[in-house]
């Protein structure tokens, strides 16, 4: 209930200044056990009842602190305790950049809404396998899934993106129980190119083979909310043709007719405005594939969570949304989750999931006249 005036405070601070602050004392908290034992009890859901299995993992219920927040794993530890059933470190690149000139990021408060252009600033994959490393093994590490995004270095030229995704994905491997291949960001010259045609097959039959050499983990893709039907086609049959595990839908978009008021800054849009769309491509994706998904975008509450639930996502994150919520938003998202499941008659999460991919999975296959499964 404090959380509004509080927010009313950051939001007089310069986006970034705020995030600085923000993160200053979560990376307090993932370094005290007993920091993140208040935090679990103040904040972090723990009904059995929306624990969920998803490529191979399983995760303490499905909502997913969405990449771009905790870029350089400075707080992996706190984002459980929050009441992430996981979280998405990143975007990081192969080596340490600046990213784009300030200012970046404009909040669109009568919105709920950000515009960002970030250009993947990070210390560089190294900093954060580090880091991220030595968190593991502290006694306190939770029992949470932890994923790492992984983009291209602005640096490197698009014929060189093979090398530099490997840089990372080297860098990163075995202290991530997922990956995720971003290449839908806007904010990075060229980067979006890279979802279309024979450079999407490249990149992703380097990665599957790459995955083969250092060993079996989840792999997944972010693709864009600005996609038309033919491209998403494309992207879905070079994502399954290469073993990839899951997606990710969606990025942030550059459309602004979603907007009441466009304030004329160049980047992604993110929040509310989002929803609509990022909630449509999901259900598109749903329909031309059996991969696991996740959902992404416009995300803020329980409504929220269960339509994509519905669409077809097994899990579902949160970034933009946490922001204009607050440190509240995965309990209210629990107990909204729990009473529909009470509401439809299932006695856990997994259990509809289960009925609903298995529905899917025959209708899929029925249209492409051939037995299909799930990861």
């Amino acid at each position: 209930m404090a959380y509004p005036l509080l927010r009313r405070a950051l939001f007089r601070l310069e986006p970034e200044r705020a995030h600085a602050l923000a993160m200053l004392g979560l990376t307090f908290a993932d370094r005290h056990p007993g920091a993140l034992r208040l935090l679990r009890w103040a904040f972090a859901p723990s009904d059995p009842r929306l624990r969920v299995r998803c490529f191979g993992l399983d995760f303490p219920n499905p909502l997913v602190l969405a990449a771009g927040f905790d870029k350089d794993g400075e707080a992996p530890a706190a984002w459980p305790a929050l009441g992430f059933g996981s979280a998405e470190l990143g975007t990081v690149t192969a080596d340490a950049q600046p990213g784009n000139p300030r200012p970046r990021a404009f909040r669109i408060p009568e919105e709920r809404a950000v515009i960002n252009r970030m250009g993947f600033n990070n210390a560089g994959a190294a900093a954060l396998a580090e880091r991220l490393r030595a968190a593991r093994a502290q006694p306190w590490w939770p029992d949470a899934p932890v994923g790492v995004n992984v983009g291209k270095t602005r640096s490197v030229p698009l014929e060189d993106v093979r090398r530099d995704y490997e840089r990372s994905l080297r860098t990163v491997w075995d202290v991530a129980d997922y990956l995720v291949l971003n290449v839908s960001s806007p904010n990075t010259p060229g980067l979006r190119s890279l979802q279309e045609g024979t450079a999407l097959d490249d990149l992703l039959s380097h990665v599957a083979a790459l995955r083969g050499e250092l060993g079996a983990k989840p792999v997944l893709l972010k693709l864009a909310p600005d996609l038309d039907d033919a491209a998403l086609d494309a992207l879905i049959a070079s994502v399954e043709r290469a073993g990839l595990d899951g997606l990710v839908a969606t990025n942030t978009t550059v459309r602004r007719d979603v907007l009441r008021r466009d304030p004329g800054e160049a980047g992604g849009l993110s929040g509310a405005p989002l929803g609509p769309i990022a909630l449509q491509v999901l259900a598109s994706v749903r329909a031309r594939t059996t991969l696991p998904l996740v959902a992404s975008g416009g995300i803020e509450t329980a409504e929220d969570v269960i339509a994509r639930l519905e669409a077809g996502a097994t899990l579902v994150q949160a970034y933009t949304g946490w922001i204009y919520q607050g440190p509240g938003m995965a309990r209210q998202v629990a107990r909204g989750v729990l009473t529909w499941l009470e509401r439809v008659g299932e006695p856990d999460l997994q259990r509809w999931m289960s009925r609903r991919d298995a529905d899917h999975i025959e209708n899929v296959g029925a249209k492409r006249g051939a037995p299909d499964q799930l990861r």
